[in-house]
């Protein structure tokens, strides 16, 4: 027989009941009615029907897709040993995120996105300009899977790899390569609705623990050794370091993960409108027409939107750095540092300022402060590439079918 709630056994687990208004924690994962999605049904979609192995595989899918194909270029502007600290240290912080994310969703159980979340905080305000930018952000995202970049690998002669323990970039060049590392993690904000959409929302952080340490391995071994063999002349993506033949044999292995990708990225982005212009309705979680039209409607529009970004700008892949900084930073750190201390400054001021309490919130404190620092100085990094790109494209016109790989 399940334990009831707020009974000895739940405490030992960590699941003592929570303050009114905060949520409980079920203990039968098995529900017929969700905060988010209403009364779930056979007639229609189980919204919580994902579990731990499956939440991991799609945590890992929002971020190695792209991000690992930018960690050799970032790599080559740090030096492989600053590059790796600067990859641990982000690693780190949005790990933090990741787990604040699952601990608020424990407590609020209404809570599907990252917009949720900045409404309970900041009101209606917060929750539009944050909805707004998890769209912009991952149509951003979606465009980057279909784009790619010119090859700085030269074309004849004989070379030999020029990598660098450590290397001496501008400002501008190292705070563009760490965002290079937000941005490979910046899978942070889909971690909302896949936490929303598990059996057992308790499992999130033995799901989350799975996927971060295989994404940093990831990133770190691939990025060794692609820079290890190319030096400065990797390309970004790095498939585009192999040569024009194994170039499209790589990406003819790599498309169907790059549109996977997309496929999840547009998957979360659609959501997002879908969600919010049904919810509270029974259209929702219902096999209606309604709920078919709207379904398709947002999606169909927001892959058409992400195709004619990825298609009318022709240095994408600046912009693509540029949104990183501005929105990817966004979604990583500030809220999460806001969500620990929404949740848990009472209890300081209350007077329970434990050395774990104190530890946690200046954690979350520098988490904010950091991500400020990044979302400015990244920008300004950026802009300085922006301006490059566009000099070196030297008035490339947009939606032209012009070769721009460079390895032909």
């Amino acid at each position: 027989m399940a334990p009831r709630r707020g009974s000895k056994e739940d405490t030992e687990e960590g699941l003592a009941p929570l303050p009114s208004g905060a949520g409980e924690v079920e203990n039968d994962p098995t529900i017929g009615h969700d905060a988010v999605f209403g009364a779930i049904t056979e007639k229609g979609p189980n919204y919580r029907d994902v579990g731990w192995l499956g939440s991991a595989a799609l945590m890992m899918k929002s971020q190695i897709g792209l991000g690992v194909l930018s960690i050799p270029s970032a790599f080559d502007a740090l030096g492989i040993i600053p590059g790796i600290i600067c990859l641990l240290t982000v690693a780190a912080l949005t790990s933090w995120s990741d787990y604040v994310i699952g601990m608020f969703k424990l407590r609020h159980r209404e809570i599907w996105g990252i917009d949720d979340a900045a409404g309970l905080m900041f009101g209606k305000v917060g929750q539009e300009f944050l909805g707004v930018a998890f769209v912009l952000f991952y149509l951003v995202t979606i465009a980057a899977a279909v784009q790619d970049r010119p090859s700085e690998a030269p074309q004849e002669g004989v070379w030999v790899s020029d990598y660098k323990l450590i290397n001496n970039p501008s400002f501008a060049d190292a705070i563009s390569a760490i965002c290079t590392f937000v941005f490979a993690y910046a899978g942070t904000p889909l971690f909302f609705p896949i936490a929303a959409e598990m059996r057992d929302p308790r499992e999130y952080t033995k799901a989350l623990i799975l996927c971060q340490s295989t994404v940093t391995a990831t990133y770190i071994i691939i990025g060794i050794i692609v820079y290890y063999y190319c030096g400065s002349y990797v390309a970004s993506p790095a498939l585009g370091s192999a040569g024009p033949v194994i170039k499209k044999i790589a990406y003819g292995l790599a498309l169907p993960g790059l549109l996977a990708g997309a496929t999840i990225n547009a998957h979360a982005a659609s959501k997002y409108p879908f969600i919010r212009l049904l919810r509270g309705s029974r259209h929702l979680t219902a096999n209606t027409f309604t709920h078919w039209a709207y379904w398709l409607g947002c999606t169909f529009t927001v892959s058409l939107s992400a195709y004619a970004i990825a298609s009318g700008i022709p240095i994408f892949h600046a912009l693509v750095s540029l949104v990183g900084a501005l929105l990817g930073t966004l979604m990583c750190f500030q809220p999460m540092g806001c969500m620990w201390l929404y949740d848990n400054w009472s209890r300081g001021r209350s007077g329970d300022r434990s050395l774990s309490w104190t530890v946690q919130a200046c954690v979350a404190v520098f988490v904010v402060v950091s991500g400020m620092f990044l979302t400015v100085a990244g920008t300004y990094g950026t802009v300085v590439g922006v301006i490059k790109a566009f000099r070196e494209m030297k008035g490339a016109a947009a939606w032209s079918c012009a070769d721009n790989s460079n390895s032909v």
